[in-house]
């Protein structure tokens, strides 16, 4: 009897271990890319300096409420969310970008999780192991920014409503939980939040009959719970500003839904998200090509309606900018991971196999697709991966330093994309036959992840402003920021974020030289410095400017 006790024991972990293997090997895709740097990091400006410094206001002064000086125009989550990371691991880079990097590696379990519901866990896997490789996801899964851990809550309000169709034991779980993460979606995302919510409305009013979410208590519950903690500060900071603090949010999205700043017209996510999401959004395009063919029964409006309802919001929406669109990429994933798959089953067949999701007879697109699809992107591909090694090598021995590394990138890269055709030869022109299609899937996502992990190993996604961050490491200068204030006189807004995060004694900005104290430092202009008519002495110089100490 014991051993009996002992073998199912040794089989239920076993079928735990087998559980969890997809989750695993996700994670370790995915962590090298999130880890590699240079062994330095500094932050990016403006975004990413801007919410590190605004958590690094309130964890220093102790006010997690109202720090500004005027009611703030955006909700407060993401600033609670680093500032406690600030408190668990220090003030630095590092802590301001883990909250990213962790929401960045649960959006990648979840989009399994939707993927495998819908899709089957082939291609689940497969489309999170894309999403992982396309450049503007794993930059800002990367940055302290806010955008990923609202997508995590949205794609966590999504597996929800989904689970509870499949599981009405569990209903009552599942709502609230739907519930509770869009409402959260607002404190960490302010008013932004309510753009996936609206594309969620075809799913919710016109399968409102199967589902009955719309009419479901406990979902509406979890909406108001999860609100609850922005009532709360919104109530606080309403005593102290006054109704201030509903104006500026409101007036915030006003102006991004009515101003144009960088004048990017309705199509520019049309040619932008394809260039952050090389190759895989014309693989997505292929993959909803043949969704709309083979339309996946209940989810059909989860699936295509809700990144079609959100493009088209960000498109008429007038402020645009490349990280509004990263909502869509875990979709362009799951549609490239079917695009994929179809050409994976030509490569290997000679002729378009039916999806897993397929019923019925036999899709159209099967009468034309033959072999000579995926050799030809093989080919085209590794033709590419030439032109590339070739530039790379015209770069390492001719380029300057600052290019050179661009070159190493490209190097790693074209001999990435040389795997394609190495492994459409050896299958079809010497019979290497293990060679399946598992192969020349790998062939696609190996190069991208190489040439990502090169990006972030020599510094490209973590150390933003080296030159300033090396500057701050002098040791005479660290000894004087430390325990001096600096003074701004006319500095640009992107230097004076980043310092106001990197100096542990809050800056001050003055409108003259003659306003600061005796025997006191800041930073000019170094065109300034000869038109100075107090006496100073030079103690460093940063590109275009100059630290100075004001002298009696």
């Amino acid at each position: 009897m014991l051993y009996k006790l002992h073998f199912l024991q040794h089989i239920w972990r076993q079928i735990r271990l087998v559980a969890s293997l997809p989750y695993v090997s996700l994670l370790v895709w995915i962590l090298p890319l999130l880890l590699f740097t240079s062994g330095h990091n500094s932050l990016m400006a403006h975004d990413e300096a801007l919410y590190a410094s605004r958590a690094r206001l309130m964890f220093d002064s102790g006010n997690w409420i109202t720090p500004w000086e005027k009611a703030h125009h955006k909700t407060p989550g993401f600033y609670w969310l680093i500032a406690s990371f600030y408190k668990l691991f220090g003030i630095s880079d590092t802590s301001a970008r883990l909250p990213s990097m962790i929401a960045g590696i649960l959006s990648l379990w979840l989009v399994y999780e939707i993927g495998k519901i819908m899709l089957g866990k082939k291609l689940a896997w497969l489309a999170a192991a894309i999403l992982s490789v396309e450049f503007l996801w794993l930059q800002y899964s990367r940055l302290s920014t806010p955008d990923v851990p609202m997508i995590f809550l949205v794609l966590l309000a999504i597996l929800s409503l989904i689970k509870t169709e499949l599981h009405p034991k569990y209903r009552y779980f599942w709502s609230f939980l739907a519930g509770l993460s869009l409402g959260l979606g607002f404190l960490v995302r302010s008013l932004m939040i309510f753009l996936p919510i609206i594309a969620l409305f075809p799913y919710l009013i016109w399968e409102h009959r199967r589902h009955h979410h719309l009419t479901n208590p406990i979902l509406y519950l979890g909406f108001f719970v999860g609100l609850i903690p922005t009532c709360v500060w919104l109530w606080l900071s309403w005593l102290h500003y006054g109704n201030q603090s509903f104006e500026e949010l409101l007036k915030f999205v006003v102006q991004l839904g009515s101003e144009d700043k960088n004048n990017n017209g309705p199509l520019f996510y049309l040619w932008n998200i394809p260039s952050k999401a090389f190759p895989w959004a014309f693989f997505g395009l292929l993959g909803l090509f043949l969704t709309l063919r083979r339309p996946i029964v209940r989810y059909q409006l989860i699936l295509v309606g809700f990144p079609l309802v959100l493009f088209c919001e960000l498109s008429l929406f007038t402020t645009r900018f490349p990280h509004y669109s990263l909502c869509l990429y875990p979709f362009i994933a799951l549609f490239a991971s079917v695009g994929l798959n179809w050409l994976g089953n030509i490569y290997q067949t000679g002729i378009a196999a039916q999806l897993p999701f397929e019923k019925g007879k036999i899709n159209i697109l099967k009468l034309f697709a033959k072999k000579n699809l995926p050799q030809n992107l093989s080919y085209g591909f590794g033709g590419l991966g030439v032109l590339l090694v070739i530039a790379s090598i015209v770069v390492l021995s001719w380029g300057g330093y600052d290019i050179r590394k661009y070159g190493i990138i490209g190097l790693v890269g074209g001999l990435g994309w040389l795997i394609l055709p190495v492994v459409w030869i050896s299958r079809y022109h010497f019979d290497k036959k293990f060679l399946t299609a598992r192969y020349w899937i790998a062939g696609w996502l190996i190069p991208c992840w190489l040439t990502l992990a090169m990006t972030g190993s020599i510094g490209l996604l973590s150390d933003y402003n080296p030159v300033l961050k090396s500057f701050l490491q002098q040791s005479a200068i660290a000894s004087i920021l430390q325990s001096h204030p600096v003074y701004f006189v006319e500095i640009d807004q992107k230097t004076r974020v980043l310092l106001n995060f990197y100096l542990s004694i809050h800056p001050q900005q003055v409108n003259s030289i003659s306003k600061i104290p005796a025997l006191s430092y800041a930073l000019i202009y170094t065109a300034q410095s000869p038109k100075l008519s107090r006496p100073h002495r030079l103690v460093g110089t940063l590109e275009k400017y100059q630290l100075i100490q004001v002298l009696p």
